[in-house]
């Protein structure tokens, strides 16, 4: 799997050329894409089980839209914020 669009240089002029940021970011909110489609598809479609539905519903995968947020300027993130969740990460994920 290749990242063709958005452009990886543009996601990484978002993402201070850091590619583990990148990654990071995007991962997480991929994360919270798929649990926010998949808490509604369980609300809406509690017989049916899918293995990946975010894409079924979406017609995307989650990294994907996160990297298109990342590219429209949608999704950011806050430098010092960032530093600190790394330096300590919640315990409870």
């Amino acid at each position: 799997m290749s990242v063709t669009s958005p452009q990886i240089n543009v996601l990484l002029d978002k993402t201070e050329q850091n590619p583990f940021l990148l990654c990071s970011l995007a991962s997480k909110r991929a994360c919270d894409i798929n649990n926010m489609l998949r808490g509604q598809h369980l609300r809406v479609m509690a017989i049916q089980e899918v293995d990946d539905i975010t894409t079924v519903v979406s017609g995307e995968d989650p990294v994907s839209i996160a990297m298109g947020e990342i590219a429209d300027g949608t999704l950011g993130y806050e430098a010092e914020e960032f530093d600190r969740e790394l330096a300590c990460p919640d315990d409870d994920d």
